[in-house]
């Protein structure tokens, strides 16, 4: 554990470069009276940002967090250490176990996914706005290789920012101009316990493998490494920068914040309609895909007329074509099948049916108050007669001239009465059914889960 003295540099403060680091990002980020909290594996890194965190930061009740991932037999011990590391330097430790599922891009990056979401949790759960990460010059400039060997364009190529936002949670990485070297000297210096995680050197690990291979190597061409591919992803980031003012200029007011009208795509040179499309896609927080699919996507989407059905899976998400306009949305649900007691509203699995109490409109009370009601997803051929019609018309007809997309439709409530359709969200009540003038009624309000 970390003894009582301070280490220091004959610096203008007197400060390490270590404590400058965590002192002038907490100054320039952390709101005062803010809550602030570093990621704590008890790795190295982590446990430097901690120690220089701990005096620096009393008004800012600090944390730690520490993901549990279960992926080392050591996962425990580590745990403990951690807990302890932070009652010596009397900072709040709280502690979240994850369950890591690889999937096909591998178990770092199930790991890194699952460690995420987990502070993201433990973030929201104490309240806390603001995350140190202890990523260092070392990292940046090894992210900046990984994202190279991907054929990755300015964005990749940027690697990992100072501070950004995402899901409400600012991170900030006070390390990221600091050398792996300069984080040694402090952590000998102030003789720090940390701990090992035996997985670093594990080269089946790309990360690990550039490590062991590729960065010594470099060294001894670059001696500025990794100074250098620090300051050329901070090129890249603002070359980045860039292309998103160019995108947002070029698709003006084609983008309404949640779609895009695809007419601007047609009106814009290939590579800059490229760059919006890429720009749209991150802005619903999905990763654009690989050169083939953008261009093979684009060459649909700028040629599409305004009734085209163009409907893409990409990144879990879907990316749909209504009427013209670009849309991200989520899988069509599951069928489903709910009995209705009365109750205002019903939690259906990908939104919630309400239920709003009206005079001379929607469902009779009376019918409903007569009948078995279940609310159902929707089937095939189904038919409604709309109040003052004299023929039933196809409910996938009714919800179109509703403007309801089409990967929507069939997700939208129907309610039943003793099996036959009374209603259908957004497309209206069967004649059968409805409220008479000034009877009572109720009117169906879907309001559908993010798909965030």
């Amino acid at each position: 554990m970390a003894d009582s003295r301070r280490s220091r540099r004959p610096d203008g403060d007197g400060l390490h470069p270590v404590e400058r680091a965590v002192a002038s990002i907490l100054r320039e980020v952390v709101p005062s009276g803010g809550g602030v909290a570093v990621a704590l594996s008890g790795g190295r890194d982590s446990i430097a940002v901690l120690d220089a965190l701990a005096p620096l930061a009393r008004a800012l009740r600090p944390f730690a967090f520490h993901v549990h991932h279960g992926l080392s037999a050591h996962a425990d011990a580590w745990t403990s250490f951690c807990r302890d590391a932070c009652a010596a330097r009397d900072v709040a430790f709280a502690v979240r176990h994850v369950h890591v599922h690889a999937q096909r891009h591998g178990v770092e990056a199930a790991a890194r996914t699952a460690r995420y979401d987990a502070l993201v949790a433990l973030a929201r759960e104490h309240g806390v706005p603001c995350v140190l990460l202890a990523h260092h010059a070392d990292d940046q400039a090894e992210t900046m290789l990984l994202q190279l060997a991907r054929g990755a364009g300015p964005h990749g190529l940027a690697a990992m920012p100072r501070v950004a936002e995402r899901h409400g949670v600012r991170w900030l990485r006070p390390f990221l101009l600091l050398s792996r070297a300069t984080i040694d000297d402090y952590v000998k210096a102030r003789r720090l316990a940390y701990v090992e995680d035996d997985s670093n050197a594990n080269v089946g690990f790309r990360r690990n493998a550039l490590r062991a291979h590729v960065v010594p190597a470099l060294r001894t061409i670059a001696p500025g490494y990794p100074a250098t591919l620090v300051r050329a992803a901070q090129h890249q980031a603002a070359s980045a920068l860039l292309l998103d003012e160019l995108a947002a200029i070029d698709a003006d007011s084609a983008f309404d914040g949640c779609s895009l009208d695809v007419r601007r795509l047609g009106s814009l040179t290939v590579a800059r309609s490229a760059n919006v499309l890429r720009w749209f896609l991150r802005k619903q927080r999905l990763r654009p895909p690989p050169v083939a699919r953008l261009e093979a996507m684009l060459v649909q989407l700028r040629a599409a007329r305004p009734d085209a059905r163009i409907d893409f899976t990409h990144d879990g998400a879907r990316v749909g074509l209504h009427r013209g306009r670009l849309f991200v949305h989520g899988a069509a649900p599951e069928a489903f099948h709910a009995p209705w007691n009365g109750t205002p509203d019903v939690r259906l699995p990908h939104g919630t049916l309400v239920f709003t109490s009206t005079e001379g409109r929607g469902i009779a009370r009376r019918c409903l108050a007569q009948a078995s009601v279940t609310i159902r997803s929707g089937e095939r051929g189904e038919r409604l007669l709309p109040a003052g019609r004299t023929a039933r018309r196809a409910v996938a007809d009714l919800l179109r001239e509703a403007g309801v997309p089409q990967w929507e439709r069939n997700g939208l409530p129907r309610v039943y009465c003793d099996g036959a359709l009374a209603a259908v969200a957004r497309a209206g009540t069967d004649a059968r059914f409805a409220a008479g003038p000034d009877e009572p009624g109720v009117t169906l309000d879907w309001h559908p889960a993010g798909i965030d």
